[in-house]
């Protein structure tokens, strides 16, 4: 796995230019999978055909890119002024090594400020002479990002740029390549410009219409001096996120994922099935009422069409 993880983190991939980690994955899946395409967006879908009678189709989304910097402007001394690709954190930048796509680095630095500091005080130093010296190694709009710098903390932790979220694509690389035949199609979506607003994932979700759909992603954690929330401990396992500043999760998806890993299923209010070990997630694309297959009872909640969601026993009715 750790040989798998240095691969994908290793590209330059910022938002928007994450072709790059695209033609590593693909190498690593050539034989795993039915089946590659690469929309109009970037995004890398992977498709394993379903051996099964009206096979489900199974999305799993993972983000190739990176957060960085974008050129904005060059100072006659040859600095070059930027601004953010993605949230990238002011306080955890100052002096970091970056790198461009075409092998030049440089390093972040801040002007000299009273009170708080934003992203018009950043620049960096790629040790040019002045402007025109620094136009013969990039250009306005080219775009840098932490240097791939993988390692290992100890035996079983690593520490890298570009965890977030080539760690998520590592794992379902290496599930592509463990999986096997299987009943439904999986769709393994390595999804582009998640950094600048889940771009690709919205794209490829309406494009490909899955019936279920599980993003993989790093989360925040409750386990480093200082934080003690969310409830979240780094080798205690994966977290099942509940809701962010950007979505909700399907509460019955959330609730099969830990049924899943073992915990309690217990039954959602308002919702039918209630013998069901596992409850049923909600259903489908359709915006027609819909009915549960074991029990025939109503369902509580129609989808609108083409939306993203959840689908496991519903039926149209």
């Amino acid at each position: 796995m750790f040989d798998t993880l240095k691969k994908v983190l290793a590209p330059i991939g910022p938002s928007g230019m994450e072709g790059p980690v695209a033609a590593v994955i693909r190498e690593e899946l050539q034989g795993y999978v039915d089946g590659f395409a690469t929309d109009a967006m970037g995004n890398l879908i992977c498709v394993k055909q379903g051996k099964g009678e009206n096979p489900r189709r199974i999305m799993l989304s993972a983000h190739m890119d990176h957060i960085g910097f974008v050129v904005t402007g060059i100072e006659k001394e040859g600095f070059l002024r930027v601004t953010n690709v993605g949230g990238v954190g002011l306080n955890t930048t100052l002096t970091r090594h970056v790198v461009f796509p075409n092998g030049v680095h440089g390093v972040v630095v801040s002007e000299p400020v009273e009170g708080a500091r934003t992203m018009k005080h950043m620049f960096i130093d790629i040790g040019a002479q002045d402007k025109e010296d620094a136009l013969t190694m990039v250009q306005l709009g080219d775009m840098a990002v932490f240097a791939p710098d993988c390692f290992r903390l100890g035996e079983n932790r690593v520490g890298s740029p570009a965890m977030d979220d080539r760690c998520a694509c590592a794992l379902l690389v290496k599930l592509m390549q463990t999986l096997g035949d299987t009943k439904d199609t999986v769709l393994a979506v390595f999804s582009v410009q998640e950094e600048v607003g889940c771009r690709g994932a919205k794209v490829a979700s309406f494009a490909l219409e899955p019936d279920v759909g599980i993003a993989l992603d790093v989360t925040a954690w409750g386990d480093t001096p200082g934080e003690t929330q969310p409830e979240i401990k780094l080798g205690e396992g994966v977290a099942v996120k509940v809701m962010d500043r950007g979505s909700i999760s399907n509460p019955l998806c959330g609730r099969s994922c830990w049924s899943a890993a073992g915990w309690p299923a217990s039954r959602p209010s308002g919702r039918c099935c209630p013998s069901a070990a596992r409850t049923p997630p909600l259903c489908r694309r359709a915006g027609a009422a819909s009915r549960c297959a074991p029990c025939r009872s109503p369902a509580a909640t129609s989808i609108p069409p083409a939306r993203l969601s959840t689908c496991g026993t519903w039926t149209p009715r």
